[in-house]
């Protein structure tokens, strides 16, 4: 049955076709200080540094709300997560964009709510000022993720907490890049692995795919992504 089945979505170049962090940048007219600023700052700190960049310039949360919302979604996508969901499917976020990012991007393309969970660093409006901060702030000791999330931990979570009526759920995880390859390996025989093809997970996977026990289902365009997620879904489903 499809609610046997949790799908765990990477967010950008994943879920969306692009990099919310770095469309903020480019479209908002920080990519001179970001570059200048890239070698000296953590991501999570940059990020928080080009916010306040944005509010030092007189930028509103509304503008920067309406700069994500410009962000493409392909359609296929959106109306895929929505039949996954009607379908019983419990969808979940693991990413390394930001809670205000994410939440803004979905709420306008309506798929907000198909999702039962969301990790991903923190975000609050202090003072007109959206402000980022790390999911870990203490260093988690997995040397294939960064610093401030593993999501290999996370997947240990999801993982420990998807038995159902004794019996193990499957997971189908969906992403694209290097900090989705620690949850890769976690993944067992009966779930499955869905790397962007081309992009720096798959990448890693093709060096020693020995290593993966899911199995792996690559994809390309958003498509792609769709149409093998469903068929996924429908197979394990009877």
């Amino acid at each position: 049955m499809a609610g046997e089945i949790v799908v765990i979505f990477d967010f950008d170049r994943t879920l969306i076709e692009d990099d919310s962090d770095r469309w903020v940048v480019t479209n908002m007219g920080l990519t001179q200080l970001f570059n200048q600023l890239r070698p000296t700052l953590p991501w999570n700190s940059l990020m928080d540094r080009m916010l306040e960049e944005l509010h030092i310039r007189g930028k509103t949360i509304e503008e920067i709300s309406d700069c994500l919302k410009s962000m493409p979604l392909h359609p296929h996508v959106i109306e895929a997560i929505k039949s996954a969901h009607a379908l019983g499917c419990d969808l979940k976020i693991v990413s390394d964009s930001n809670m205000f990012y994410i939440k803004t991007i979905l709420e306008h393309h309506g798929i907000y709510e198909c999702f039962s969970e969301i990790t991903t660093n923190p975000s609050v409006v202090d003072n007109r000022r959206l402000r980022i901060s790390p999911f870990s702030p203490s260093p988690h000791g997995c040397d294939l993720c960064p610093p401030n999330l593993c999501k290999g931990r996370v997947l240990d979570r999801i993982q420990a907490s998807t038995t159902e009526s004794g019996r193990k759920r499957q997971l189908i995880y969906v992403g694209d890049g290097m900090n989705d390859f620690c949850p890769t390996l976690k993944l067992v025989e009966r779930d499955c692995v869905m790397p962007r093809k081309n992009f720096p997970l798959w990448n890693r996977i093709m060096k020693n795919p020995q290593l993966v026990r899911a199995k792996i289902h690559e994809w390309g365009k958003g498509e792609d992504l769709a149409r093998i997620m469903l068929e996924l879904i429908t197979n394990e489903s009877h």
